[in-house]
């Protein structure tokens, strides 16, 4: 590690890579297409984002409730709500719409009103019989209106599940095989037959607007707007980042270059993606943008710094050298402290977390080697720079800008302080109002129709995100003992007074089903039996055939588990777990824990869950960047006093963000929690470049420290501010995404980053002179370890040496 900082290090570095051209060059083609080929391995998911680790508790009670009743998000509902299609035509078009869902082999149920079945007392053989609503077709009005009057009025059991009684919505609901909920079978059958076979059916009735939903539907419907936004991303990071290079530098000739560079390290992306058997996440996807955004500052260092150096001698050569060695180690460093920000994700016990920071860091050395070696290598084989691409280090705005940081660092510190003092108060305030959000759709794009669905089975039917609750009776055939199904109902009364929760499905109501159908289908029978009825019903039950068997979906083969399932409307965390504390409190009222086991679980649930895991890793992996960086930063400059003044700018922008999303009511999420590590990984790297500068000024100027602090601000200042500008837009690309997580985080991180120049040009600068002998401490600086940028003077012998 130490030789790697050191001057005769960088030196040898620059002559391999300047000596060596062609072979890098084909080591770094070579490498390229090798990644190139692990693309085929690279796969989008077809599952959640699960925060959460797998040996979590919360995942354990989910998978345990898989195993014994199986994937629970299989339902993909269709919904019309129109009085015309209660006509013979259209009522009949629906119907056979759901029919033919059927014949696929994807399908493993469908349920629509005609398939509805009423649960008839059969005298003579002492059983129960199903018999059809709906025996064929509809033929008449009038069996339209005698259905309405059966389902909407006689039969509450069916209510809520494929029709609303009150508003007279239809429902239908197609359960998909589960073995094929979480492959691409599943996208397959959602993308190139439902779609297409509602599409069909709309065209041909016009009237009837048919609303789609249900878990497997938007984790396909948001999955390919991820897939889709990619491009997208790409194409725009890299327009609006070689726009602005292309301002800043006026040259084609550096934007090529700097596009060649970007391009390539999107490639070797995806390539460790792939290579690494890593699936496109919401979070994954955002790497290849990134590198773009990272990548293009590195060049501006490296390009800007040549360019200066062919203006003052105009020798190509020694111009090149100085790149790798001036600017190669400060850069390295930035890059890793920015990797390093990314990196402590690995760290966190969440495999989605993890992913993207192994991938996110590797990606963003490979981006700085291929800098360091492209970069060089290029502009050996192009002719010196041509009068006009060196105008723009003369522009007077430029020098302006420096001026007018200049004069705030030396005559407005005290304005600069309160400023920044009156900042941390502001945001101390907003910080106080951040929320924590665990909405599974929240970021999903508001625009989408699937989106606009979602919100309409939530007002029609209470959401439709399902909420499971298992009951364990820790003995065989417990759950028809009708002690445990009052103790259910009990719980489901509790349910049903809940408003953000929909009417739950359990055994308790097939069972008051099964007392109406003994009394003939009265529907003021449709209640739980007594224990003298229980007895005569349930006899009918068991002589009953096997077509009539509708507990396998509510209870398991060993009669040990019920299952109580309900839905969920889109809710915050704080309402979810207030919801969650009152079932909570009910079942341990009513289940004893030595004879009942019960729990809750649900994708719903297991997702807030990940969001309040995630918030608390949020901390870890922020506490981590700034331990790491403190620990560069006292190896860097071996003083303590240097780490503190060193993270105050870094940390200023991270409160003034967190304030911000307080005030603006932009809740913390599994998206907008990213936002502090990325910002404080790419914030620090302005810090080291000054910081860098300055301990090299303070050295050539024989410690005095307001010259050096001057000298430093005017060197790095205009590198800083312009790969400032690139990161801000680069980010701001983010804002054009349909995912709302995407676009806070696109703006915030934006929004933190100026913050950010502007605390690292005018606070940092500040803090060194007030401070000035308390840091600036010759014994400390005096004998240096280290020279991450190596004066004027020994660049200048190592060249004549060489030449």
């Amino acid at each position: 590690m130490f030789k790697l900082l050191t001057t005769g290090f960088w030196e040898g570095v620059a002559r391999i890579i300047l000596r060596n051209k062609i072979f890098i060059l084909l080591v770094i083609i070579a490498t390229t297409v090798f990644l190139g080929m692990q693309w085929k391995h690279m796969r989008f998911t077809y599952t959640e984002a699960n925060m959460l680790p797998d040996d979590h508790e919360v995942n354990l009670t989910y998978n345990n409730f898989l195993e014994v009743f199986g994937e629970e998000g299989n339902l993909i509902v269709l919904g019309v709500k129109d009085s015309s299609v209660f006509t013979v035509n259209q009522f009949n078009a629906w119907n056979n719409l759901a029919e033919s869902f059927k014949p696929y082999d994807e399908v493993e149920t469908v349920l629509s009103i005609k398939d509805l079945q009423k649960l008839v007392k059969n005298n003579e053989k002492k059983q129960f019989d199903l018999v059809p609503f709906i025996k064929d077709s509809i033929s008449s009005l009038d069996e339209i209106n005698k259905l309405q009057e059966d389902l909407f009025k006689k039969y509450p059991f069916y209510d809520n599940f494929l029709f609303n009684a009150e508003n007279k919505t239809l429902r239908t609901a197609i359960y998909l095989k589960k073995d094929i909920v979480n492959t691409s079978a599943r996208k397959d059958f959602i993308i190139n037959i439902l779609e297409k076979r509602i599409q069909e059916f709309e065209a041909k009735h016009p009237k009837l607007d048919v609303k789609v939903s249900g878990m497997p539907y938007i984790r396909t419907l948001n999955s390919q707007n991820i897939v889709d936004e990619i491009p997208i991303f790409i194409g725009a990071a890299l327009f609006v980042t070689s726009l602005i290079f292309f301002l800043f530098f006026r040259s084609f000739r550096a934007t090529f270059i700097s596009l060649i560079v970007v391009c390539i390290g999107v490639m070797w992306t995806f390539g460790i993606l792939g290579l690494l058997g890593y699936e496109i996440t919401v979070l994954t996807a955002l790497i290849p943008p990134l590198i773009i955004v990272i990548g293009i500052p590195n060049c501006i260092f490296l390009i800007n710094k040549y360019q200066h150096e062919v203006k003052s001698h105009g020798n190509k050569v020694k111009s090149l050298q100085r790149v790798i060695t001036k600017v190669g180690n400060a850069t390295l460093m930035t890059n890793v402290t920015t990797a390093s920000g990314f990196a402590t994700f690995i760290l966190t016990e969440s495999k989605l977390l993890k992913e993207f920071g192994i991938v996110a860091s590797l990606s963003i050395l490979a981006i700085f080697i291929l800098c360091l070696l492209i970069i060089p290598i290029m502009y050996t084989f192009l002719p010196y720079p041509k009068e006009r691409h060196l105008e723009h280090l003369n522009k007077r705005w430029i020098g302006g800008f420096v001026d007018w940081m200049e004069r705030m660092v030396k005559h407005k510190r005290i304005t600069i302080y309160v400023t920044a003092f009156i900042l941390i108060m502001a945001s101390m305030i907003g910080i106080n109002q951040m929320k924590i959000s665990g909405s599974l759709i929240e970021d999903m794009p508001k625009d989408k129709q699937f989106f606009k669905d979602i919100r309409f089975f939530e007002e029609e039917f209470n959401g439709i995100m399902p909420l499971e609750i298992m009951v364990d009776t820790k003995r065989k055939k417990g759950v028809m003992k009708l002690a445990t199904l009052k103790r259910i109902n009990e719980l489901e009364e509790l349910i049903e007074e809940t408003p953000e929760l929909s009417k739950p499905i359990s055994v308790v109501s097939l069972v008051k089903y099964s007392k109406q159908a003994y009394f003939n289908g009265n529907p003021k029978y449709y209640q739980l039996p007594t224990s003298q009825e229980n007895s005569f019903i349930l006899s009918y039950a068991k002589n009953s055939s096997s077509d009539v068997d509708l507990l396998k979906n509510f209870v398991d083969s060993t009669g040990q588990y019920a299952r109580i399932t309900t839905f969920m409307k889109d809710i915050g965390t704080d309402k979810m777990e207030r919801i969650q504390e009152n079932l909570q409190n009910k079942i341990d009222k009513v289940f004893p824990k030595e004879r009942y086991e019960v729990t809750m679980t649900g994708k719903a649930l297991v997702f807030q869950k990940g969001t309040k895991y995630l918030v608390r890793n949020l901390v870890i992996s922020l506490t981590l960047a700034i331990i790491l960086i403190s620990l560069f930063m006292a190896y860097l400059f071996r003083s303590f006093r240097m780490i503190i003044v060193s993270l105050i700018p870094n940390l200023l922008p991270l409160l003034v963000t967190a304030g911000l999303m307080g005030y603006l009511g932009v809740p913390i999420k599994p998206s907008t929690i990213l936002v502090f590590s990325i910002a404080f990984g790419i914030s620090v790297d302005d810090t080291i470049h000054f910081l860098a500068k300055y301990r090299q000024e303070l050295q050539a100027n024989h410690w005095k420290i307001k010259k050096s602090v001057y000298a430093a601000l005017r060197e790095t200042g205009v590198s800083m501010f312009y790969t400032s500008i690139v990161l801000f837009f680069g980010f701001s690309v983010f804002t054009i995404s349909s995912f709302g997580g995407t676009v806070a985080l696109g703006a915030l991180v934006s929004i933190t980053l100026l913050f950010a120049m502007l605390s690292n040009l005018l606070l940092l600068p500040s803090l060194l002179l007030s401070l000035e002998r308390n840091i600036a401490n010759k014994e400390v600086l005096r004998k240096p370890t280290i020279d991450i940028i190596p004066s004027e003077d020994d660049s200048d012998e190592n060249s004549k040496n060489k030449e």
